[in-house]
C-alpha cells in the first residue's frame, strides 16, 4: 500500500489554485498560491481517505500518475494501512486485540481514524495482520 496520490492544480478564476484528486474525488481544496494549495492538499487528502473508511468503503487505489504527487503524513498512512488491512482480514476487533496482546478497547482505538496512535502499536497491529512497514525517505520537493 502506497499513500501517494496525484493532485491536479488549476488556476481558480477567483484567485489562487483549486486542487482536486482524480482518484479521490472527495478531496478538494484551495490555496492562495501553489505552495499553500499543495500544503492544503495533504490535509484534504487525509480527511477524505479517513471519511471513506468511516463510511465503510475501501480506499481507492492511486492509479492516476499525472499531476503533482501528494503523499500522506507517515502517521496518517500507517493508521490508514492498519484500518484497511483490518477490513481486508475479516477478523473481529476482539481477535485483533488478542493477536496484539491488547484490550478490545485499545484495538478499537487503533482502528479509529480520528484517534492518534503511536507507531509501535500500529506496527504490532500490521504485523498481526500479515503486513509490515517499509520506510522510504525521499528528497523534499
Amino acid at each position: 500500500m502506497q499513500y501517494v496520490y496525484f493532485a491536479e492544480l488549476e488556476a481558480d478564476p477567483d484567485g489562487g489554485f483549486l486542487v482536486t484528486f482524480p482518484d479521490v474525488p472527495e478531496a478538494i481544496t484551495h490555496g492562495e498560491d501553489r505552495a499553500e494549495a499543495l500544503a492544503s492538499a495533504r490535509e484534504a487528502l487525509s480527511l477524505a481517505l479517513r471519511g471513506i473508511l468511516q463510511e465503510g468503503r475501501c480506499l481507492p487505489l492511486p492509479v492516476t500518475s499525472i499531476g503533482e504527487p501528494v503523499a500522506l503524513d507517515a502517521e496518517d498512512a500507517v493508521k490508514l494501512a492498519v484500518i484497511q488491512s483490518f477490513k481486508e482480514s475479516g477478523i473481529s476487533k476482539r481477535e485483533l486485540a488478542r493477536r496484539i496482546g491488547k484490550t478490545e478497547t485499545e484495538a478499537r482505538r487503533l482502528l479509529d481514524p480520528d484517534h492518534r496512535s503511536k507507531l509501535g502499536p500500529l506496527q504490532d497491529a500490521l504485523q498481526a495482520l500479515g503486513k509490515r512497514i517499509v520506510v522510504t525517505v525521499l528528497e523534499a520537493a
